[in-house]
């Protein structure tokens, strides 16, 4: 690299960083979407349909970045909030961008917070072969209540044990002369895993740490 690459870098760099690797991901987005009901703002939720990933979860509507349908991952959360519960696209307004997750086992999650301009869920004409049921919930019940905090232990794997019983290598660690112990497991690392308790439901994983980030830029705000 000469000078003049250098200076032509620099000029390359980004304002603001991004996350190294996630092309390697898999790239969702998911909008967190608020609905006014008697003057209160509500969450809107969804609960997973039995015949899809992850089924009978609570979640937010979102799913899959696909490059030939979007733009940006803000135009997924959008398309798949009208896919998932069939509505308008014009009845949906993005108001912001919310911190993007990333998760420790290979999941970016980007998120964008909304408003819902309808009188009511009954609008709704949802996809029941990926969603069994919407409902909301006030958000000032979550600025009232403390999620329960979980943890799991996320360790890094060399090689894995397939079906029929054979080792198969994923990290020569010997071969490229790394130090020993990357020959076996090492890591430990501990994530949390925030959970609310609602309505006979458990809101846990991506879904609560998103409405806890919410929550806390809410009450920053009251304080500010």
């Amino acid at each position: 690299m000469d000078k003049l690459m250098l200076e032509d870098l620099i000029k390359k760099l980004p304002e603001v960083p991004g996350i190294n690797g996630k092309e390697e991901c898999f790239n969702s987005a998911v909008l967190v979407l608020l609905m006014l009901v008697d003057e209160e703002y509500h969450f809107i939720f969804q609960k997973r349909s039995a015949t899809i990933r992850q089924a009978g979860e609570i979640c937010f509507p979102g799913g899959r970045f696909e490059p030939d349908k979007d733009v940006d991952f803000k135009e997924t959360a959008i398309r798949e909030t009208v896919e998932e519960l069939g509505v308008d696209s014009d009845k949906i307004r993005v108001i912001g961008t919310l911190d993007t997750i990333m998760v420790t086992m290979g999941t970016t999650v980007d998120a964008f917070l909304g408003v819902i301009k309808i009188g009511s869920l009954d609008e709704l004409q949802i996809n029941t072969a990926e969603v069994e049921r919407v409902f909301s919930i006030p958000v000032s019940y979550f600025e009232n209540t403390e999620p329960e905090v979980y943890k799991v232990n996320v360790i890094a794997h060399p090689s894995y044990i397939n079906q029929v019983g054979e080792e198969v290598i994923l990290l020569p660690a010997k071969e490229l002369g790394l130090p020993e112990r990357y020959t076996r497991p090492w890591g430990n690392i501990t994530n949390n895993i925030f959970v609310y308790k609602v309505q006979g439901e458990i809101i846990w994983g991506i879904t609560a740490r998103l409405i806890k980030d919410v929550v806390k830029k809410t009450q920053r705000l009251q304080r500010d």
